[in-house]
């Protein structure tokens, strides 16, 4: 869309999550900094104003009365975050009845975290793929029976209509936008000015494997993770592991399934696969010298694992994240591993 400008209405509800507005926002406006000119006309608009009180207590100043009759409707509406309660709030439910007469007039229509259930009430997600925040899916789901509720990534795209999952989700969700309407490069130089660690695909988790690990490992297994990424590289059967943590072959496979949801194996998977996203995004070595340090067999099956586990491939993977935070494939040199 080069040299045209977008205007894009915020529908901001009261007690939403500031970073539900500022995330995108932000993107957005850091993209007209970039293109040097406004690429994304933007307004903020609420069933209340001209203040809005955010979810912890930060006043929202500039919203809009929203419009009965807009003589034009934006190119984009967001719908930054609302509440999942069943009715909506009588401060936020005027959103819906205006959505349902004028969505089919707006080429683009997003939501933020929990705006989901808004486009739910107003009939637009009937029949279409959609995410919310990870803790309202099921609420979602049974609310809403005629959407297909997904929670594989961290936001999705069905046609005109875009869903993100909760807080951060919305700064990747736009950051897709951008390049969707600018490019790639136009959405790195964002993604860069705003100091992001990387980028995130709509592919991604709502929350690491790592974290779900460090959530669910008990004090008296931590060691099973140091030993194993101290011999990433090397073979680990399960009783090379259970000899160097002090714990028998039964009882550490016992262990694994009861706080780790996985056989020792399955384990080591993960932990392989997440020091393998770590060096793809933070490092420029060769595909090949990622396999070898992670241990993950030869490359065929280093691509098919990874594929498998996370729905991209290495090299997108990389092509997708690493420019985000500074790490360049290094072309006709290899760098061996340490």
């Amino acid at each position: 869309m080069v040299g045209s400008v977008q205007r894009v209405w915020f529908l901001v509800s009261p007690r939403t999550g500031m970073l539900n507005v500022a995330g995108p926002w932000e993107v957005m406006g850091h993209t007209n900094d970039v293109l040097g000119r406004t690429a994304y006309d933007l307004e903020a608009y609420g069933p209340t104003g001209p203040e809005v009180r955010t979810h912890h207590g930060l006043v929202l100043g500039g919203v809009r009365p929203l419009p009965e009759d807009p003589e034009d409707l934006p190119d984009m509406i967001l719908v930054a975050g609302a509440s999942p309660q069943d009715p909506l709030p009588a401060d936020q439910a005027p959103l819906v009845p205006w959505l349902r007469r004028r969505h089919a007039g707006i080429p683009t229509v997003v939501s933020i975290c929990t705006g989901a259930f808004v486009l739910g009430y107003a009939g637009i997600l009937d029949g279409r793929r959609a995410t919310t925040h990870w803790l309202h899916l099921e609420t979602l789901r049974a609310r809403f029976p005629r959407v297909q509720v997904v929670d594989e990534g961290i936001f999705v795209q069905d046609g005109a209509v875009w869903t993100s999952a909760g807080v951060t989700a919305g700064i990747d969700l736009a950051l897709a936008l951008v390049e969707r309407d600018h490019g790639h490069g136009v959405a790195m130089q964002v993604a860069k000015r705003m100091v992001l660690f990387l980028r995130r695909s709509g592919h991604q988790a709502q929350f690491s494997q790592a974290l779900r690990r460090q959530e669910q490992e008990p004090p008296r297994l931590r060691d099973i993770a140091s030993f194993v990424l101290e011999h990433l590289p090397e073979p680990l059967p399960v009783e090379r592991i259970a000899t160097g943590v002090g714990m028998s072959q039964r009882s550490l496979s016992r262990w694994c399934r009861e706080h780790l949801d996985g056989s020792p194996a399955e384990v080591v998977r993960k932990l392989r696969l997440d020091e393998a996203r770590r060096l793809l995004e933070a490092t420029a070595l060769p595909l090949k010298d990622v396999t070898a340090r992670t241990g993950l067999g030869d490359a065929s099956t280093f691509w098919r694992v990874f594929t498998h586990d996370l729905g991209i491939t290495p090299s997108e993977y990389r092509q997708r994240f690493a420019k985000a935070c500074g790490a360049e494939p290094v072309a006709g040199r290899s760098l061996r591993p340490a």
